[in-house]
């Protein structure tokens, strides 16, 4: 049973039904979720397009019963980095609310996960990737991600140019030589981590790997060093501007690579491409499906209806279409109202983890193609969606980005495009 949505939210604050997820004198015919994303600041676009999304599939799953007949309301707080996180967990937990939804950014999770753990809360992470404490977080207890794991998205990065590029690049036979450069926070930690790993596992040749501080970095200093490691492949774990600053001073000197991979804050995003022009095209980023690129065919019936109806009310109400942050807190929100909650037999945070460890769904029956299978406590993955996906992205032109692996997600085939080297 699916969960209806009469969401007449306000921008500034999702209010998804006031029924509190205990007793806490809210209307017995309604649902309070609590919501914590960066709606402002430095993550606030792709944080906005995360909650919008996880706004509309409150909506359709209203509009399609509720949970078990009861309304759902949303109930939003603006956190724009992760220092605000606690206060806004225990704010939203005073207000009797229990079950949270977020959070886009890793630094925002881990701080959010742990104050979550701490109240007796849930935390249900719809798109951050970093990495957290299991045992602070209450991994796969009162922690649940959506997403793919950060280190996931480094190795499927290495994965796809060890294995489906290389073969294409023109050069010399033997491997490539890898350099990972990550800012040193629980996101850039995660994937360029993950990355490193990977090379290390598949016998790769690391170049070497280079964390830097975001507060004080040397994008000049930083590709010098890049460079002098001698490098075929740079994969970059970064934010929005710095992505763009050390993309741009690979091609000021000249750096001779042979490919570059990113990933999801910096180099799948059209400001990315808007900034570097020519700059950009050739480069990979290894990120999550947008919504037009997942093929109806793949989905489950009710996941295909689910991602048509968001497809277009996303692109009617915020004129755009929907992005992969967009896409994933519609259908990782929906995964919760559509087939979690239903389903528990309470909302106690409790009952619904039990019910999240237990409900088991196979690939395309979400909307963004993925599945549900969490990891249970103890495990090294407790708390992650082992049927999470993943896709490679490439720009083609400073324009023009598509989907080439895997083929189920590919929007066209996968190409070999000589990258700028200055």
């Amino acid at each position: 049973m699916r969960i209806r949505l009469t969401a007449t939210v306000a921008v500034a604050v999702l209010a998804l039904a006031t029924a509190a997820c205990t007793d806490a004198g809210a209307p017995s015919d309604t649902v309070t979720i609590g919501a914590i994303y960066p709606t402002s600041g430095l993550q606030g676009p792709g944080g906005s397009d995360e909650a919008n999304g996880a706004r509309l599939a409150v909506e359709y799953a209203n509009d399609h019963g509720g949970v078990n007949g009861r309304q759902i309301r949303l109930d939003l707080v603006n956190v724009d980095y992760g220092g605000a996180a606690p206060a806004a967990v225990a704010q939203l937990h005073r207000r009797g609310v229990d079950l949270v939804l977020g959070s886009y950014g890793s630094t925002i999770s881990a701080p959010a996960a742990i104050a979550a753990h701490r109240e007796g809360m849930l935390l249900w992470e719809t798109g951050a990737v970093g990495q957290i404490s299991p045992a602070d977080a209450g991994a796969g207890e009162s922690f649940f991600r959506m997403a793919p794991m950060g280190a996931g998205l480094g190795r499927a990065a290495v994965s796809f140019v060890r294995d489906q590029l290389r073969p294409m690049l023109a050069g010399p036979a033997g491997g490539l030589r890898y350099a990972v450069a990550y800012v040193d926070d629980s996101y850039g930690r995660a994937v360029g981590l993950g990355a490193v790993e990977e090379i290390n596992h598949s016998g790769q040749a690391l170049a070497g790997a280079f964390p830097y501080d975001l507060r004080t970095l040397d994008a000049a200093g930083l590709v010098k060093a890049i460079a002098a490691a001698k490098p075929d492949v740079l994969f970059v774990s970064a934010y929005l501007d710095d992505g763009i600053a050390i993309r741009r001073e690979t091609v000021t000197q000249r750096v001779p690579l042979r490919a570059s991979i990113g990933t999801s804050s910096s180099y799948c995003m059209p400001a990315f491409a808007q900034a570097l022009g020519p700059a950009a095209t050739g480069l990979f980023a290894s990120d999550k499906p947008d919504a037009a690129d997942v093929k109806l065919d793949s989905l489950a019936p009710d996941a295909q209806a689910a991602l048509q109806w968001a497809r277009r009310t996303f692109e009617q109400r915020y004129r755009a279409p929907m992005s992969p942050a967009a896409l994933s807190g519609f259908s990782n929100t929906w995964a919760l109202v559509d087939h979690v909650l239903p389903a528990a037999p309470g909302l106690a945070p409790a009952q619904v983890a039990e019910t999240a460890r237990t409900v088991k769904l196979a690939q395309g029956a979400l909307p963004n193609g993925a599945g549900l299978d969490f990891a249970a406590p103890g495990q090294l993955d407790a708390g992650e969606n082992r049927a999470a996906v993943s896709v490679i992205w490439q720009w083609v032109d400073p324009k023009t980005q598509a989907v080439v692996w895997p083929p189920v997600f590919a929007t066209r085939p996968l190409q070999s495009i000589p990258i700028l080297t200055g």
